[in-house]
């Protein structure tokens, strides 16, 4: 196998999908593949779009081949590209899958490319039925699924949703790689500094695009809990709402808390992320329901604590008591958590028990994972 094709987000679109897309096309490069990226002219109507806007406003990675060719909303456009691609006869296409409303769109182009005979499709799945789910979210997946060869998901619990819409569908399983492309850990001083945070404070990061199902309200609740009024603790909110602030912003007000939130919900661009991670405590990941999250992976990447609920795949890639803390997804339970990492000291255990456990989470391992199920299905052919 030589050449590896990866459709779906990268840039100008922004967020971790495209970030993850362009780290994984640097690492096929890095081992002697020659990869490129096909991403959209047109990946969401704008009515569909919950944030600001999708586009990044960094420059383009540097040394990675990018097109933007892809209209999800033109199906003339999806037998154009997937004509092409067939002609073209990558040994690999890599299809980003994690909504079903682009199943129409990658599931097209998969078929049409699979007619050449010679190419292989993997699908990295980040979800096979989304969170907010809708009307029609498994009969469009099913279509999807019915036109590639195998699939890899980044955890068990969606490599189980995948079970059952493909008899003879190649499976694998790879955990989210570690997002090493934030630059470097900073001083808790300099980066609150950066910040324009108070230096004495200790403050617990919740972050990333506010949605409904990431628990924020939770998180709210719990920190309300008196007992933390014992530690100078602040909750440092940084993202992008992508629901309606104003459920969040009256649990502040119900709750007094005015004073010990920090709200920076904009998007945060990637040289601020490290910013915020190393200002932090602990990361704290509240959800109601998950798959995987990038976020745990940029704080392995910055040797952080964190702490997630007991939903999805999240508790997979967390140890209980090692690196942090696996809890129900309630408040009372996130605050008893919470209470404990400052009560009894935890920083410090935690982040020297995370530079071992974080040496599994490579992009080699996923480079090697797509190469073993590449193998697999030609061998069952």
């Amino acid at each position: 196998m030589k050449t590896v094709k990866i459709i779906g987000p990268a840039y100008p679109y922004r967020g971790g999908i495209a970030t993850t897309n362009e780290r994984l096309a640097q690492e096929f490069n890095a081992m002697g593949f020659d990869a490129d990226i096909e991403t959209f002219t047109v990946q969401y109507p704008s009515i569909l779009f919950p944030g600001k806007t999708q586009y990044n406003l960094k420059e383009a990675p540097k040394g990675l081949k990018i097109r933007r060719t892809i209209n999800s909303v033109n199906p003339m456009n999806w037998m154009s590209v997937g004509r092409r691609i067939a002609k073209e006869k990558p040994d690999l296409v890599i299809i980003r899958y994690w909504l079903p409303f682009l199943a129409p769109c990658l599931g097209t182009i998969a078929g049409l490319i699979r007619k050449n005979g010679h190419t292989k499709i993997i699908c990295l799945a980040d979800n096979i039925i989304p969170h907010e789910h809708r009307m029609g979210d498994r009969q469009l997946t099913n279509y999807f699924i019915q036109r590639i060869d195998g699939l890899i998901a980044m955890s068990k619990s969606v490599l189980v949703d995948a079970t059952g819409f493909k008899k003879n569908l190649e499976e694998g399983y790879c955990p989210h790689p570690i997002f090493d492309n934030y630059g470097e850990r900073l001083s808790f001083e300099s980066a609150k500094e950066k910040l324009k945070l108070d230096v004495q404070t200790k403050y617990l990061l919740f972050f990333g695009f506010i949605r409904d199902y990431k628990g924020l309200d939770l998180l709210l609740n719990a920190f309300a809990d008196k007992r933390l009024r014992q530690f100078p603790v602040k909750l440092l909110i940084a993202g992008e709402y992508y629901s309606s602030p104003e459920p969040y912003l009256e649990l502040i007000r119900k709750n007094k808390l005015e004073d010990l939130i920090e709200l920076r919900t904009d998007f945060i661009a990637d040289e601020e992320v490290n910013l915020y991670f190393s200002a932090a405590d602990m990361v704290v990941q509240p959800y109601k329901s998950a798959t995987q999250s990038g976020v745990t992976q940029i704080g392995y990447h910055f040797n952080k604590p964190m702490l997630v609920t007991n939903v999805g795949g999240l508790s997979e890639i967390i140890p209980d008591g090692k690196i942090g803390y696996v809890v129900e997804p309630d408040s009372h339970s996130i605050a008893d958590a919470l209470v404990d990492f400052y009560t009894n000291g935890r920083i410090v255990e935690f982040e020297t028990n995370i530079v071992d456990e974080k040496k599994k989470f490579s992009w080699e391992n996923m480079v090697n994972t797509f190469l073993y199920l590449y193998n697999k299905i030609n061998l069952s052919k």
